[in-house]
């Protein structure tokens, strides 16, 4: 299923904790595809903690706590990494993050957890969502057999990289342009993992994001940026990014474009990819300046200019899913939209 599909079932189960509706959910997926982070993200949406528990790290008794004589009986002292009312608040996400890396006697202690919310006599908060994630036992992980017992306490969701939803959270995490163009260039470099080769760096969303911070560092030093985009993204792939970022001095003025001069649109197609990702970033910064009719009117009379119409359905769709609504108030865009109407129906 795809990110932006999870993420909402993630913030439909966060909600139902308040109606006695939640059930926990299982996140499966390759190394790297972003399981941890749609977690974060739903829990920074409604400004809640998340408790990261990490059972592959913790030994049975870790969970159950530790026995005390009260009067002649024993009582157990609750972990403090449990979610709690006083300490951590009235609503949060309990994360149960590489779950199928525990062995199974620690994942049985938290069968009673999962299912019952209570162990022992501790109880979950009523408006704390339990959450899981772990890799797939081909993915080469240190991985053991989920118990059907297990299985059984949770509903499960395979995620899937997309490349929309990817350009998606890019943009609005500042994510470097020449990477989303690279990718937007290459679509199939956004995940590119075999485990038969058990490759040490591969192309995968969190990778692309340690590229993008090797861009940061490395930018001023050409004879070390290659080597450090390898390191991130695998020999291959960096190979490539690297070609593409030292191809982008030919690109054309983006201030030209947005003052409305008249700028030819380069016959390089790495570089219209170039140019239609860092056009969608001055959308964003003019959207974000509250500035944005001009800049998105000229970026819409460009779009209309390139030879391959897709590219251009291509560049408003992804400013469409950075700006929002936005763009509709723009006086071009209707004249874009009968320019492409034979092209695509827009998704609104």
């Amino acid at each position: 299923m795809r990110p932006i599909q999870l993420i909402t079932i993630l913030e439909q189960e966060f909600i139902s904790t308040r109606a006695g509706h939640h059930t926990p959910v299982m996140l499966w997926g390759p190394p790297g595809v972003g399981k941890s982070d749609m977690v974060r993200e739903v829990a920074m949406n409604h400004q809640a903690p998340v408790i990261d528990i990490r059972l592959s790290q913790m030994e049975p008794s870790d969970l159950r706590g530790i026995p005390f004589r009260v009067n002649g009986s024993v009582e157990w002292a609750v972990p403090s990494i449990l979610p709690n009312r006083k300490r951590h608040g009235a609503a949060g996400i309990l994360f149960l993050d590489e779950i199928t890396s525990a062995p199974p006697t620690v994942s049985a202690a938290a069968y009673q957890l999962i299912l019952d919310r209570r162990l022992g006599e501790y109880q979950v908060p009523d408006g704390w969502a339990i959450f899981a994630a772990g890799n797939r036992q081909g993915d080469r992980g240190v991985t053991y057999s989920m118990p059907a017992p297990l299985a059984n306490r949770f509903s499960h969701f395979e995620v899937e990289t997309n490349l929309d939803d990817w350009v998606t959270w890019a943009y609005r995490n500042d994510i470097d342009e020449r990477i989303i163009a690279f990718l937007r260039f290459r679509p199939e470099l956004l995940f590119d993992f075999d485990p038969a080769h058990n490759p040490v760096a591969f192309p995968s969303p969190r990778s692309w994001e340690f590229a993008h911070r090797a861009l940061q560092k490395f930018d001023k030093h050409p004879q070390l940026l290659q080597g450090a985009l390898q390191a991130c993204v695998g020999p291959a792939a960096g190979v490539e990014l690297n070609a593409f970022v030292n191809s982008l001095d030919k690109m054309p003025d983006l201030d030209a474009i947005i003052a409305g001069d008249d700028v030819p649109v380069p016959d390089e197609i790495d570089l219209q990819y170039a140019i239609a990702a860092a056009l969608v970033g001055r959308a964003i910064r003019a959207h974000d300046a509250g500035d944005g009719t001009v800049t998105h009117g000229r970026i819409l009379e460009y779009a209309r200019q390139f030879p391959q119409r897709e590219m251009g359905v291509m560049l408003v769709s992804d400013m469409h899913r950075a700006i929002g609504e936005a763009i509709f108030s723009v006086p071009q865009f209707s004249d874009w939209a009968q320019a492409v109407s034979d092209v695509m129906l827009y998704e609104s």
